[in-house]
């Protein structure tokens, strides 16, 4: 069914809300990784299983929550997630011992899935129409990354605005009040977003019939689990969000590997980010124009390309310029994947009633990686400090993007026509 498109300030708002949801409880832990560890007293490992109870909150709020996009409109739902995450900022705020911090993870697992990520994700849907699919979640993905650019970049103006002339560390109650300013500033944005969101995130009035539904049945569940390619998208989601939650790890790469100072490693954690909203108009538009599935799969290459140069170790702190390529390398394969992976639902025939629920299935295997990536992740670095355990965790990028890449392949194969 054609669906006539939604203004312009739909997709912007779609986009502010997009990233905006998960600053909190993902973004700033990229771009300050060092410092969060400093802060909360943490090592990898703690602050992967905080990811991990984030990850089974969300696996359960994937289930429910996706049939729920397909009964209530999007706007009323992910305004009300951005008013709870932000809440939870303030609590986040006050650097809360590790078992209330891994809490509030949970917490945040709920408000950001439960309630948010399948309406954002259908409401994209009918934003791009029929023809337009590649565009509109390249715009979103890419988008939502020069948001989190321009949050890690107010972040880290804030955290140097305490950095005196002739110093590059400080202390550990120095780097609180400077980080606890970050997240403050961070949860009112947030909070404001949501207001945007409830008064202006309206799709044409012409079209909400057809989106909702009065009942989502197990019949219509048992349709959706038997598409192929909701089988196939769940193995590219779960391989493409394996490297996506990798990126967070080159903050850390810069200071551990690269030998830079606090200031310095959130630099490239933020300079990563604005990679991605390049990344994701490029290929969005590019996709639209060409075989969508096929620049899907060669985003897989292009990551495991990237990986495999930090896993056989050629980047090393006198290796400059190959770190930012290679980091380069690795974004655009991340970034790329990460922009078309939903965009070609409409290839695979998934019912666009049915959105919600299809969204919530595959990210319910798809996501996984919020479960089990953090904590490996930060095992494989304790165990093995220095270079060594990030050779490790690159390896497992290269592995993840080789599955990634066949099933991008068995998936063009059956839906390029």
């Amino acid at each position: 069914m054609q669906f006539s498109k939604a203004p312009w300030h739909v997709i912007l708002l779609l986009i502010l809300a997009g990233e905006a949801a998960f600053i909190l409880p993902f973004v700033l832990a990229r771009v300050f990784r060092p410092t969060v560890l400093e802060v909360f007293g943490l090592d990898n490992l703690q602050l992967g299983l905080c990811f991990s109870v984030y990850g089974l909150v969300a696996l359960f709020s994937y289930l429910f929550g996706g049939p729920l996009a397909d009964r209530f409109p999007p706007r009323k739902l992910m305004a009300v997630a951005l008013w709870m995450t932000a809440l939870g900022g303030l609590l986040y705020a006050t650097f809360p011992d590790y078992t209330t911090l891994r809490i509030l993870y949970g917490y945040w697992g709920f408000t950001t899935i439960f309630l948010f990520w399948a309406p954002m994700i259908k409401a994209t849907r009918i934003w791009g129409g029929t023809d337009a699919q590649g565009k509109a979640f390249g715009f979103l993905d890419g988008g939502r990354g020069l948001v989190g650019a321009l949050f890690g970049t107010l972040g880290v103006y804030i955290f140097s605005l305490v950095m005196t002339s002739g110093r590059t560390e400080l202390s550990l109650e120095e780097s609180r009040d400077a980080f606890r300013q970050v997240i403050l500033a961070t949860s009112g944005i947030v909070a404001g977003i949501g207001i945007l969101v409830w008064f202006w995130l309206k799709l044409n009035p012409r079209d909400d019939e057809p989106i909702v539904q009065d009942r989502i049945t197990v019949a219509q569940i048992k349709e959706v689990l038997l598409l192929p390619s909701v089988g196939l998208l769940m193995v590219m989601i779960l391989c493409a969000y394996v490297g996506y939650k990798i990126t967070d790890v080159f903050a850390l790469y810069a200071r551990e590997v690269m030998l830079y100072d606090s200031v310095q490693s959130a630099q490239v954690g933020t300079l990563l980010l604005y990679i991605r909203p390049v990344i994701g108009v490029l290929i969005g538009v590019v996709a639209d124009h060409s075989q969508i599935t096929r620049w899907l799969g060669l985003s897989f290459v292009i990551s495991c390309a990237g990986a495999l140069l930090f896993a056989t170790g050629m980047v090393g702190p006198s290796t400059t310029g190959l770190f930012f390529l290679s980091v380069f390398t690795v974004a655009t394969g991340v970034y790329a994947a990460r922009s078309l992976y939903f965009a070609v639902m409409e290839k695979g025939h998934i019912p666009l009633a049915l959105t919600g629920t299809a969204v919530g299935l595959i990210s319910l295997i798809g996501y996984t990686p919020d479960i089990f990536a953090g904590p490996t992740m930060g095992y494989l670095l304790d165990a093995s400090p220095g270079i060594a355990g990030h050779k490790h965790v690159f390896w497992m990028l290269a592995i993840c993007s080789v599955i990634g890449g066949f099933a991008a392949w068995r998936y063009h194969q059956r839906y390029k026509t």
